[in-house]
């Protein structure tokens, strides 16, 4: 990897030093046993890279927007536990190799497995849907161990250098992935229609996407899950890896299949699912993200 030339703008240039050090300090965890670089990475985004780089201010911001009644304090505790729990995510997506094989011998929970079965016994697509909770990949990663080949669908990240790598890392828990533009979007819709099963993240801020109650209040959520669900026939299933309290094992369930009626009514279902998961525990929602723009 090459600088960028001087000419370029000072945006490019912290872009550039910004990957310099986020590889450096994810190649030096890989050198680590697998729990201890999982453990180091949480800590360290909880106590310095999310303070530093106003995430830990964000989450707080966006947790008193929620929950203004709550004390500070206990904003404060869910805040940084959610930037543990993003470290910890980090690192385990770069693991490519631990952490599929820890995933692999994870059982699949919930009533959705079922209809997941029958879906791939008939050849019909699958949309699986999911938010940023817990560790998106973790039951990506368990499907794929069990020879689904599940593409993915992403939003290229601001900074060209980091998000060159991280596709990689995607690729590696299961099927191929695609950016989200005209042509990403072509070959996801022919990986849909030819069977194939699909992961989409619904639940960041989209600029002209209609507005849906998310935590009580309006949230710009776009509806393209539910859409291509009617539009190819497909099965709609939410999921979620959801971190255990030891930190480092993971329950991976596959919820309910969400009815087949129209595009809106179905994006505020999966909204409602994720909700509740956040309800139930706050740490494990990335509060990282602009949600409420």
């Amino acid at each position: 990897m090459s600088a960028p030339a001087p000419s370029e703008n000072s945006g490019t240039f912290r872009h550039y030093l910004t990957n310099l050090v986020t590889v450096g300090l994810i190649r030096s965890a890989l050198m680590l046993p697998y729990k201890l670089r999982v453990r180091m990475m949480g800590a360290v985004v909880a106590n310095v890279i999310g303070p530093l780089a106003g995430y830990r201010r964000r989450a707080l911001d966006n947790l008193a927007l929620i929950w203004p009644d709550m004390p500070q304090s206990e904003r404060a505790k869910i805040a940084k536990k959610c930037l543990d729990n993003v470290g910890r995510t980090l690192i385990e997506n770069y693991s490519a190799r631990d952490f599929p094989e820890r995933m692999a011998k994870n059982a699949l929970t919930g009533e959705g497995k079922e209809a997941l079965d029958a879906a791939i016994e008939s050849g019909q697509p699958v949309i699986l849907v999911t938010g940023h909770y817990g560790n998106y990949e973790a039951t990506r990663a368990a499907l794929a161990a069990r020879g689904l080949k599940i593409g993915g669908l992403y939003k290229n990240m601001r900074n060209p250098y980091f998000n060159a790598h991280y596709v990689k890392t995607m690729e590696a828990f299961g099927g191929p992935v695609f950016a989200q533009g005209r042509r990403g979007t072509s070959g996801f819709v022919r990986h849909l229609k030819d069977g194939g099963q699909l992961v989409l993240l619904f639940d960041q801020h989209v600029a002209h996407a209609p507005l849906f109650d998310f935590l009580g209040k309006p949230a710009k959520t776009a509806t393209s899950a539910a859409d291509l669900a009617l539009r190819y026939n497909a099965v709609m299933i939410p999921f979620y890896g959801i971190r255990k309290s030891d930190g480092i094992s993971f329950e991976t369930v596959l919820e309910a299949p969400v009815p087949h009626t129209d595009g809106r009514t179905m994006t505020q279902h999966v909204t409602d699912s994720l909700a509740a998961r956040i309800e139930n525990d706050p740490t494990q929602w990335f509060w990282i993200h602009r949600r409420w723009k």
